[in-house]
């Protein structure tokens, strides 16, 4: 497929190293017990069998051989009270957030009266955030019904965190409007490092970016979780990434679950844990890990997890006040495979009909004609992924009518971003909300140019 031989398909390829962790044991190779015998000379049998004298352990320790843990086995292991956890395990966990929207919302509030009663109430209103992002704007009276079972629980039940939208007519007319979920999480400041996230959709998967377990459910899932804040889980194997060297600036963290994709297929991460770690990772800003880690669904994986660091805590500052703690993965953790990319290498990729897996180098496709672009929804629809489109259509010759209408879309969104933005005195972004929308107005401007000159 690819011209290059360190981007090929196969697993054997140069760009990329695939270790089998063969374990480690706990023990030591030679013995070091002590044996005393009787000292009667009749008898020449063991009777006791002891190991050297050692210093007092602490109580936690006392009782099992602790071994090395996961990122996702250690959170898991806090969220069920348990001091060790292995993959395989399964164990009750308490869940930290709950979060469903108008899709699966009116269904797990369907199983949640029904199993727990009509007057039932949820485990903890301040857990469970709820968020129309789906079926809003439109004139659909079943898509509307959806949003008024919504609206009816949160104010039966109080709940504290219910993102409204009132006027299908003005998304900006909606104070409480928060867009797409998976983005709002983080803007809203529900996703915090070491804690349990689950959802009702697939790619709930995205918060693991701030370090935290972070997997979709189901509605039968959520209305249990909805009455007792546990569910029973499994804890899944860990594959890890490292990603290292200098990611080149036409390339954007898509381009990187593309290529793992890409190496792994869509199955090859079925109910596992996908660990990245590396200097490229470290490099990404957190809506760019949000990209890395909403696709791990795509390959089939249970959840996707980032190391949090100075960047993660630095996003959070002005996001949450809540403490949290974040875990790491133990340098003697054992990993079911680690791979091993040089990104300073990669080209960009697209991932072709009708498969995420189908992977080529964007060069190859050059032929393609493209009918229509959209930009949007929980892979690309963050404020990072629409400067990036501001840049290629400022870059652009040709600008056709659904070149500019997608793009004026996304700039009327930036518009009112930056409004709430100043509202909320968040001047550190002022400076790129500027600069798009002078991307916007020379993108019209080339537009408009380019429709003259065909005219004279």
């Amino acid at each position: 497929m690819a011209s290059s031989s360190w981007l090929s398909p196969s697993p054997t390829s140069s760009f990329i190293c695939n270790k089998k962790d063969l374990g480690f044991s706990a023990f030591p190779s030679q013995s070091q017990i002590s044996i005393h015998k009787c000292k009667k000379q009749i008898s020449k049998k063991i009777v006791s069998v002891m190991a050297p004298q050692q210093s007092e352990r602490k109580p936690a320790t006392t009782g099992f051989v602790k071994t090395g843990m996961t990122m996702t086995e250690k959170i898991l292991a806090r969220a069920s009270e348990k001091p060790q956890l292995s993959p395989g395990d399964n164990v009750w966990v308490n869940v930290d957030i709950l979060m469903t929207h108008d899709v699966c919302g009116p269904g797990s509030i369907g199983i949640f009266k029904k199993e727990f009663g009509e007057d039932a109430k949820v485990w903890d209103r301040d857990k469970v955030v709820i968020i129309p992002d789906h079926y809003i704007f439109t004139s659909d009276e079943r898509a509307n019904r959806n949003v008024d079972i919504l609206r009816d629980f949160c104010t039966e039940q109080n709940i504290k965190y219910f993102y409204d939208i009132k006027d299908l007519s003005n998304f900006k007319a909606n104070p409480d409007y928060k867009g797409v979920c998976h983005v709002a999480l983080a803007q809203e400041g529900h996703c915090r490092p070491g804690e349990v996230l689950l959802g009702t959709d697939s790619h709930t998967c995205t918060a693991g970016a701030f370090g935290q377990f972070a997997t979709g459910i189901g509605n039968t899932d959520a209305g249990f979780v909805l009455g007792t804040g546990k569910l029973l889980l499994k804890v899944p194997p860990t594959l890890r990434f490292v990603m290292d060297g200098e990611m080149p600036p036409y390339l954007l963290a898509k381009d990187l679950i593309l290529q793992i994709i890409g190496e792994i297929s869509v199955a090859g991460a079925t109910y596992k844990s996908m660990e990245f770690v590396g200097t490229t990772v470290e490099s990404l800003n957190m809506e760019e890990r949000m990209t890395l880690c909403n696709m791990v669904v795509e390959a089939g994986g249970k959840n996707g997890v980032v190391p949090a660091d100075s960047t993660t805590f630095k996003y959070l500052e002005d996001k949450t006040s809540l403490p949290y703690e974040p875990v790491y993965s133990d340098a003697q953790a054992s990993f079911l495979s680690e791979y091993r990319f040089d990104i300073s290498k990669l080209e960009p990729l697209v991932a072709k009909p009708h498969s995420p897996d189908n992977r080529a180098l964007a060069r190859e496709c050059k032929d393609v004609k493209i009918d229509r672009v959209y930009v949007g929804s929980c892979t690309g629809g963050k404020t990072e992924d629409f400067m990036a489109a501001a840049k290629v259509f400022l870059a652009s010759v040709r600008v056709g009518y659904f070149h500019l209408s997608s793009f004026l879309y996304g700039w009327t969104y930036m518009l009112s971003l930056y409004q709430d933005l100043v509202g909320r005195r968040a001047l550190r972004y002022l400076k790129k909300l500027a600069a798009i929308h002078l991307q916007a107005l020379a993108v019209l401007l080339v537009w408009v140019a380019q429709k003259t000159h065909m005219h004279v």
